[in-house]
């Protein structure tokens, strides 16, 4: 199990990874005024940019959607990584080698220099094999594509090469570029021979299988000549980058439409990807030569957005659920085999589940050749409930014009549908049931009742296999580096549609509260030393007041300054802040950090951040003369005269300061 990552080496990443080029990455940013930077938001549709990027405290936040937070989290919201993977992937971006505590290694066993060794060899295989489809000797290659429907241009789309039918002619280019005999077997690229290593994929398609990141990790190559002996597809072995049940192919390429429309489509081939993506299916992924287990799920169940009901789509019956889970699968026995272990891992999901079989057999890659791209379409939207599909499937194996088939067929189906995950779900599956099968619904009610009583005393006894997935899905691998949730805005955390976590800016009280708090997180050191002698009752807004009480347990201004001229900068002050925080308004940290502010010219910005200040004490001191004058209307001089002279002299003193801010300003 890998160790915790040091926190000092997170801080690292943090302030190396620089945000506007991570960000930059998916969004085109523009200018939104000084140090600031605004686009589309990769997160949510819209038209007019609402995205806000604030380089200088190394924060993001969205104000359409309310999703915000730092460039560790905006990779594992965009990517659908945890809080360690994200840290590794940037830590590998930027060159930083990271420290893990109690002699722990990363996820992937290796140290991030080695992994990125790894992942530059498999950059250079790509790019040979990408050009070496274009040589005569890649005939054969480009043919198989050309009956199958797809162009040159489809085949660059998707990275596709030609590995060379000689026995070295990858090893050789790898050692050229400086790769030595044990990176290159790690890599996986070799096969080990009695004279040594030599081409793992020789005279074969190659397809480049990558990380959510982009990053290619390994290759699944199809055989193209008779003389092969091999499989006819044969994939990387397992290698500290490639894990088969952790790698999903085509996933690169679909992660942001599937987030966008928390639809994710599992099909069965990498030929099959490429058809439904160019059939207009662009939430199309594959396993890589391995059943779609429970790794798989966790990864889909991230992009898709874990929570059932939130941000998920609307059905036709108008309830909104997290997501869509579509698996194709050929008609036969093996498809049916395959839906029932999709079944098994159905616990995994708070989405919806369904099957898309085509009825004559076809994969959507000959369904795309045969009747074009709208069949596929078509056959991704005609898709059936997992849980009718696998029912109907178990009742394929009786004959129901017999009363022992029909008892046989209701003894296996009551278990399914008792299994069914949505508890509300299975009364009515419970009567369709016994409309297939020809029984009345109160006998078929009784029988899934049993059913599910006796699942029930097994689970007693003992964990069962669904529950133990979903708590090893639950676990902690989305918590920071010291065993708790990265600071800052968890993606996710939000109802989507919440356009803003603060309050009401209309409100102009809440508004100069905002405003202070802003320049507090963005312009530290700018704001006045009189900052840190406002009191806790100086916010009347109390989401704004949990943001002020953050700001004094992370050390006020004077620490803000230090961390700010320090090699920490702004983003270390922020990070503090959002650490001292409550959960709740760690979001409203992020917003405030972010938010432009009204003014733009560098050289009024000093004056800007006097400004809005002092109207805070200044409001302040308002609201203690106030005080002050009305208990002094309450109080009897004659039978209180120190109570009224000390009252009275708090008034004067009050009502100086507010003349001499007010002089200043």
């Amino acid at each position: 199990m890998a160790g915790l990552i040091l926190r000092e080496d997170v801080e690292t990443v943090r302030e190396r990874a620089h945000i506007e080029d991570i960000v930059g990455a998916h969004v085109t940013l523009k200018s939104g005024g000084v140090g600031s930077m605004k686009g589309l938001c990769p997160f949510h549709d819209e038209r007019s940019p609402s995205f806000h990027v604030r380089p200088q405290v190394g924060r993001w936040h969205c104000f359409g959607c309310g999703e915000g937070g730092d460039v560790i989290s905006f990779v594992q919201k965009i990517d659908g990584l945890t809080f360690t993977e994200a840290v590794e992937y940037l830590a590998g971006r930027v060159g930083i080698q990271l420290r893990y505590e109690e002699g722990g290694g990363s996820r992937s066993g290796i140290e991030t220099g080695s992994r990125r060794r790894l992942l530059e060899a498999h950059s250079v295989a790509a790019q040979f094999y990408a050009e070496r489809l274009a040589t005569p000797a890649a005939a054969a290659g480009r043919a198989f594509l050309a009956e199958r429907g797809f162009e040159r241009s489809h085949a660059e789309q998707f990275g596709m090469g030609f590995a060379p039918q000689g026995w070295d002619s990858l090893l050789r280019h790898l050692r050229g570029r400086g790769f030595t005999e044990p990176e290159l077997v790690a890599t996986g690229l070799m096969s080990q021979g009695n004279r040594g290593i030599y081409d793992r994929f020789r005279g074969r398609l190659v397809w480049p299988i990558r990380e959510v990141t982009g990053d290619t990790i390994g290759f699944g190559a199809r055989k193209l000549f008779e003389e092969d002996q091999g499989p006819k597809y044969l994939n990387t072995p397992e290698t500290a980058l490639y894990k088969k049940s952790q790698v999903l192919y085509g996933l690169d390429l679909a992660k942001r439409e599937i987030a966008k429309s928390h639809q994710v489509v599992v099909v069965e081939g990498y030929t099959d990807v490429m058809a439904a993506h160019l059939s207009g299916v662009p939430t199309a992924v594959a396993t890589c030569g391995t059943a779609f287990g429970s790794d798989h799920a966790r990864i889909v169940r991230r992009l898709i957005g874990d929570a059932s009901g939130v941000g998920g789509i609307q059905l036709s019956s108008g309830t909104s659920v997290g997501g869509e889970i579509i698996f194709t699968f050929d008609g036969d026995a093996a498809g049916q085999k395959a839906a029932m272990r999709a079944f098994g891992e159905d616990q995994s999901f708070s989405a919806q589940t369904f099957v898309a079989v085509e009825p004559s057999g076809m994969d959507p890659c000959e369904l795309r050749q045969a009747r074009g791209p709208d069949a596929v379409r078509a056959l991704v939207a005609g898709r059936t409930p997992l849980y009718e599909f696998v029912i109907r499937t178990t009742l394929t194996t009786f004959n129901l014009n017999t009363v022992e088939g029909r008892v046989g067929a209701l003894r296996a189906a009551a278990p399914v549908v008792a299994g069914i995950r949505d508890a509300g779900m299975r009364p009515e599956y419970a009567r369709m049931l016994a409309g297939w099968i020809g029984m009345d619904s109160e006998t078929v009610l009784r029988a899934v009742a049993a059913a599910g009583r006796q699942t029930s005393g097994t689970a007693a006894g003992g964990a069962s296999s669904s529950g133990t997935r979903r708590h090893s899905g639950q676990g902690g691998d989305d918590v920071g580096a010291h065993g708790r949730p990265p600071s800052g805005d968890a993606p996710g955390a939000q109802a989507r549609g919440q356009a803003s976590s603060g309050p009401d800016r209309r409100d102009p009280v809440a508004r100069l509260e905002a405003q202070t708090l802003e320049v507090a997180l963005q312009q530290a050191h700018l704001v006045p030393p009189e900052f840190d002698a406002l009191s806790s009752d100086a916010y009347a807004v109390p989401a704004f007041r949990a943001v002020h009480e953050a700001i004094r347990a992370a050390g006020g201004m004077a620490v803000a300054r230090g961390l700010v001229e320090g090699q920490g900068g702004a983003g270390a002050w922020v990070e503090k802040v959002s650490e001292e925080a409550a959960a709740p308004v760690r979001s409203l940290v992020t917003e405030l950090a972010v938010t432009p502010l009204p003014e733009d010219r560098p050289e009024s910005i000093q004056t800007y951040v006097r400004g809005v200040v002092g109207a805070l004490i200044d409001l302040g001191l308002t609201r203690e003369i106030a005080d002050a004058r009305g208990r002094l209307q309450r109080m009897d001089p004659d039978r209180e005269p120190e109570a009224y002279q000390a009252a009275f002299a708090a008034l004067i003193a009050s009502e100086g300061r507010r003349r001499a801010l007010r002089a200043e300003g």
